[in-house]
């Protein structure tokens, strides 16, 4: 008989290596773009992908203020947040958000997407959103894809 030994990979945060990965957003719905980008930032689609430890990519999005949302979701889709104030619950839609903070949107998206503990408050980190074509991560070499090019 022979002695082969199979072990399965257990990985962590020291024994993972991290790309850096450049998405831009412009003209695709959200929650095609955030679902992707949470699959990535989490490491799903790597072999090597442990639930409990932070194995995917850094994460780069850019043209963020250019997304789509379809059907009545400009007006209809509302951000909710509280102050931590009596009577402080506050409110925006989500043109009011773009119109605010165009970064906000796609942040909020991702995030919801993401475990709701120390684990996904980590990974968030590594997910950078900025408006406009320009970003300040060119040493890193960003390898750019396209969401079409993940199905």
């Amino acid at each position: 008989m022979d002695t082969l030994s199979y072990k399965t990979i257990s990985a962590n945060k020291e024994s993972v290596t991290k790309e850096w990965i450049l998405i831009d957003a412009e003209d695709i719905i959200l929650g095609r773009l955030s679902s992707e980008v949470a699959k990535i930032l989490r490491g799903k689609y790597k072999p090597t992908f442990t639930p409990h430890a932070d194995t995917g990519d850094n994460v780069i999005v850019i043209n963020a203020e250019k997304i789509k949302l379809s059907g009545n979701k400009w007006t209809g889709k509302t951000y909710i947040r509280h102050t931590g104030y009596p009577g402080g619950l506050r409110s925006r839609t989500a043109t009011e958000l773009l119109a605010k903070k165009p970064t906000g949107v796609v942040e909020n998206a991702v995030k919801g997407m993401l475990p709701k503990n120390r684990l996904g408050n980590q990974i968030f980190k590594n997910l950078f959103v900025y408006e406009g074509s320009e970003h300040p991560h060119e040493a890193q070499k960003p390898k750019q894809i396209k969401l079409s090019d993940l199905k």
